[in-house]
């Protein structure tokens, strides 16, 4: 049977780089079917349009239907899974607490929605920054949906520490396992490097530390640069990241959807 995926926000750069992902099975399975759901406001329809075009262009075959809708009623109708992407951006003069009572309205009438139309045993991945406000705005606004079923994105984070240190050290990505990132998807938060480790080409496991040998790199540096890497790329490429971003939320989903066994995120 099709899952039922909702992406909302789903005309924006970000969705358009991670809808391909989940139609081609990277997040729930080389072959499992899925019915695409294609959530944002009434005056991105017509972009959507194009994007329903495009994926029904791409032929894939664990595509069994494409949505696109504007009511979140509709698009949250029996979903087994959602991606919250859309979220109103920071605009120029604008203070937090605009931002935050903008948002709000926002997540919680689509909280609602989820709470009225979903699936119970729904996963719901809140990705609109500020993502961890917004993630408890929408659980409480779906009360019927046990908490746990609500997570929101720092994985990106993660990916780009895991990048650090592997570049560092010269090894694949996928040798750097077991970091943390402490706090909210923000320049405050905190890339932890203390309970990591390294596999090594022979199969052995070291400690991040003991690999790197440069404390004082993991703690200056390293931290600096995890947390400040959205603003460098949008200083480099005039657009925040989205390629980097829906790569991380497939693995966000993928990973809790499957688990992780021995490794955690």
């Amino acid at each position: 049977m099709a899952l039922r995926v909702v992406v909302t926000g789903a005309a924006g750069q970000i969705a358009y780089s991670l809808l391909y992902s989940i139609a081609k099975g990277d997040v729930f399975g080389i072959n499992q079917e899925v019915e695409l759901v294609l959530l944002d406001i009434p005056p991105m329809m017509s972009v959507l349009d194009g994007v329903v075009m495009e994926l029904q262009d791409c032929a894939l075959p664990l595509v069994k239907k494409t949505v696109a809708t504007a009511d979140p009623n509709e698009a949250f109708k029996a979903c087994d899974a959602v991606i919250m992407v859309g979220a109103m951006p920071r605009k120029e003069g604008m203070e937090r607490k605009d931002l935050l009572k903008a948002n709000a309205k926002i997540f919680e009438g689509q909280g609602k929605a989820l709470n009225d139309f979903a699936k119970k045993t729904v996963k719901v991945l809140v990705v609109g920054n500020p993502a961890n406000t917004n993630c408890v705005l929408t659980l409480r606004s779906a009360p019927s949906i046990p908490a746990a079923n609500f997570t929101c994105l720092t994985r990106l984070d993660l990916n780009r520490a895991q990048a650090q240190v592997a570049s560092r050290l010269g090894r694949p990505c996928e040798s750097v396992r077991n970091l943390i990132i402490w706090g909210n998807h923000s320049s405050t938060q905190f890339p932890d490097a203390a309970h990591g480790n390294v596999v090594g080409a022979d199969g052995s496991v070291t400690s991040v530390y003991d690999a790197v040998k440069d404390d004082a790199w993991l703690t200056g540096e390293f931290v600096k640069t995890v947390q400040t890497r959205g603003s460098a790329v949008i200083k480099a490429r005039k657009l925040s990241s989205a390629m980097s971003a829906a790569k991380a939320i497939g693995d966000h989903m993928r990973d809790w959807w499957f688990g992780t066994k021995e490794v955690y995120i």
